[in-house]
């Protein structure tokens, strides 16, 4: 005889709005199972079967290993008691808690579009034929159309799309995968594409989508409304377009992103191995960084000097459909603003502050609630993968952290995101930006307030924010603090980004690290400008155990955009300077302003101390090497000169002069000294190709950062060491240090699903005022 049983199921996490209830009742109907399932007010899933042992267990089995592709499971319970026959059949039911009482555990992101809804795109039988808003239990957007929660479609810009007959049927069939979808729309019943000229107007035509990929197939430059903002976008294979594009955006060199239909034309021009296919199918499609492949079919002016170029596949109807009738390998899929500007989000701002960039603008009448840019992914040779812009698919997604605490973050000021911990969940913010201008600044704040409201965060106990006075950020800082009266704490940029790796990795209060940070600024403690750091801490607290050679930054910023004056402080004190002049000149001089009138002055700034700082930034002595090897003589955007050195280095052969690391001591700490390698580097200039030097500078740094950081640890007795910092992203330096720190039996701690960059620093702020208040 089968022993029937009865097994209730608690479920926490991302399991509201994918479509998971539908999913429940579909696997239960399937196992023969009688009960029934609901949202929990906390956004959980309680789940009542009875049945026979063998089908409840298939069942328990198949909610593991089938849940809804974007479901996170927080915690998943199962009790066994005993069978009562109670249950005729298995239903859905309504939420065991008033609407205005729950308290979000998550807040749904967007998820792409799925494969069954691409069918019926596809089919012309179908009513959502060729329809580039369709959705489902299971895909579409959800953050980015948001206005509170719970997600529900009358407290998202759905509402205002009310539902045909026929819409309405699949929404009440849980049969149906489109049962309770609150995204669900089709012809009769949804948003609606239309394209304009440039100054506005409607232009009539009978598929906007034929018209928009014909007018791309010609070279147009064209905006295009998706998810959560505007895309400019262009043929990803002429020239004559993307030059018109950098002209028209002032951004000559910065690294555009590009879209294909499928991965069998991705891997016409980029090398895809597995993770990156994972990646680049994932139900967030975010942005995934792959090696080029040779030769490049597509245009150079796509990522001008670099080895690599960002891929993404459609993640909407609208995408697909355009790329589907373009015939075309890629189109360029760029955020459109202006540097230093937010992403457009409105057709009203489109029409007034793109119409000096595109031709032609493709808008629909759904709002975008929350504005949210792709993400960014790169993939290392090795398989593993780090995130470089966490966005759209992946905020605002929460990371469990070590304490409980109602903290605000805000974030440094390049590649921000804000962050809001509630009890021991830290909610980070979609991408925010550079935040130099009003525009951002506002965007910020209107974020982190946007997402307090959304988790019911009314009352928090610390603002935190960078320790440098000037950056905008702080003005957020300022104002939130004095309004809910609380601790307003100022976070060493560096130990940041230490506390976000310990957080990602899950490390515990009382865990101490050695942490190599190694990026292009922060604020340091002596007032000096830091960013080739090894520190030794924990969340709450840090030393300063070693860091590179201090070098002279005449004119401050000046120094990171001109890197011929960083090139010039950083060799004033090693090589003959009237030598030195001479070689500037000839050979650098468009990495000044005005090299014959600057470099004199430049040394004068040297020897008064006049507007004159201290770095041991490691971001500027890469900037300085790429100018030295006549690789990048000026920053068009962040990172340039250091991206584009490794994609030189990435050339090399195994023939390379190997520079010995110099350590030297002072008083407690260890000086990284880069002296040696710079002369050495000057020295050795003609006798060797750009990529061995460019390597040799790598594996000088590299091994320079993991000896001091080994010796360090072998001295503390401590058996775990991270490197975290926009230098993470090398792929050079991060194996080499990978290679010499696990070789010595260390743990090393990476970064993988929050940025190494700037954009991680909110998280850690988080977790060191949390630490703090402690």
């Amino acid at each position: 005889m089968r022993q029937l049983i009865q097994a209730r199921i608690s479920i926490s996490g991302l399991v509201q709005g994918l479509g998971f209830r539908p999913f429940v009742y579909r696997e239960a109907v399937k196992h023969d199972l009688k009960g029934y399932v609901q949202n929990l007010g906390d956004a959980g899933i309680e789940i009542v079967v009875e049945g026979t042992l063998d089908n409840v267990n298939k069942f328990i089995s198949a909610l593991k290993e089938n849940k809804p592709a974007a479901a996170i499971y927080d915690s998943f319970k199962v009790e066994i008691k005993k069978y009562k026959g109670r249950y005729s059949s298995f239903e859905i039911i309504a939420s065991s808690k008033s609407k205005k009482n729950i308290i979000p555990s998550f807040i749904p992101p967007d998820i792409s579009i799925c494969e069954k809804c691409l069918q019926d795109i596809n089919n012309p039988k179908d009513r959502h034929f060729k329809y580039p808003f369709t959705a489902c239990a299971e895909c579409g957007p959800r953050y980015t159309i948001l206005y509170d929660i719970p997600y529900d479609r009358e407290t998202t810009s759905m509402k205002h799309f009310p539902l045909c007959k026929y819409c309405g049927k699949e929404f009440l069939s849980p049969e149906d995968r489109r049962f309770n979808a609150q995204t669900i729309c089709c012809p009769l019943c949804g948003p609606k594409l239309f394209l304009l000229n440039n100054r506005g107007e409607h232009i009539s035509c009978k598929d906007v989508i034929s018209e928009v990929s014909k007018l791309l197939s010609e070279g147009y430059i064209l905006a295009i409304k998706g998810i959560g903002g505007f895309h400019i976008a262009v043929d990803a294979e002429d020239d004559h377009a993307l030059k018109e594009l950098r002209k028209r955006r002032r951004k000559p060199n910065k690294p555009l992103a590009v879209m294909s239909l499928s991965l069998e034309k991705v891997e016409e021009y980029a090398i895809v191995e597995e993770k990156a296919r994972e990646l680049l199918t994932s139900y967030a499609k975010p942005i995934v960084v792959l090696p080029k492949r040779k030769p490049f079919p597509l245009s150079e002016y796509v990522s001008p000097g670099l080895d690599s170029v960002g891929v993404m596949l459609p993640y909407s109807g609208i995408h697909y459909l355009i790329l589907k009738e373009f015939n075309g390998l890629a189109l360029v899929m760029t955020s459109a603003n202006y540097p230093g500007e937010p992403m457009v989000t409105s057709n009203e701002d489109a029409i007034s502050k793109l119409s000096k960039v595109v031709d032609y603008i493709v808008i629909h009448d759904r709002e975008i609630v929350n504005r949210c840019d792709d993400s960014v992914v790169k993939v290392f040779g090795n398989g593993r993968h780090v995130m470089v812009r966490r966005s759209r698919g992946y905020a605002p997604l929460p990371v469990k952290v070590p304490f409980t605490a109602n903290v605000v973050a805000v974030g440094p000021e390049l590649c921000v995101t804000g962050a809001v911990q509630r009890g021991d969940q830290c909610f980070l913010t979609q991408h925010i930006g550079d935040v130099e201008t009003l525009e951002t600044l506002e965007f910020l704040e209107g974020t982190v307030r946007n997402l307090m409201r959304l988790l019911r965060v009314n009352q928090i106990e610390a603002v935190c924010h960078d320790l440098h006075p000037r950056y905008l950020t702080n003005i957020v800082a300022e104002k939130l603090s004095g309004e809910f009266n609380c601790e307003n704490i100022a976070v060493q940029h560096h130990h940041a980004h230490m506390a976000s790796l310990m957080a990602e990795n899950r490390l515990s209060p009382d865990d101490l690290i050695i942490c190599i940070v190694c990026d292009g600024v922060g604020y340091g403690l002596d007032g000096n400008i830091w960013g080739g750091e090894i520190l030794l801490g924990d969340f709450s607290s840090f030393e300063r155990k070693a860091h590179l050679e201090y070098r002279p930054m005449p004119g401050g910023d000046l120094c990171s955009i001109w890197y011929g004056r960083m090139l010039q402080a950083m060799l004033a004190d090693l090589i003959d300077r009237e030598h030195l002049a001479k070689v500037l000149i000839e050979r650098y001089s468009n990495g000044f302003i005005d090299a014959e009138r600057e470099i004199e002055l430049i040394y004068k700034q040297i020897d008064r101390g006049v507007n004159l700082f201290h770095t041991s930034s490691t971001g500027r002595l890469l900037d300085a090497i790429a100018c030295m090897l006549g690789i990048c003589h000026k920053r068009t955007y962040e990172g340039e000169g250091a991206m584009k050195l490794e994609s030189v280095a990435k050339k090399c052969s195994r023939d390379f002069p190997r520079i010995k690391p110099s350590l030297s001591y002072e008083k407690d700490q260890i000086i990284i000294e880069t002296s040696p390698l710079l002369v050495k580097l000057f020295e050795i200039l003609e006798r060797y190709s750009a990529p061995a030097l460019a390597y040799a500078a790598h594996y000088y740094l590299a091994n320079s950062l993991a000896e001091a950081a080994i010796e360090i640890a072998k001295d503390e007795g401590i058996k775990i060491i991270g490197f975290s910092g926009g230098v993470a992203y090398n792929e050079i330096i991060t194996g080499i240090i990978e290679k010499k720190v696990t070789k010595e039996g260390f743990k090393l701690l990476l970064h993988r699903n929050i940025p190494c960059g700037d954009g991680g620093i909110s998280l850690g702020q988080a977790c060191v005022g949390a630490a703090n208040l402690r």
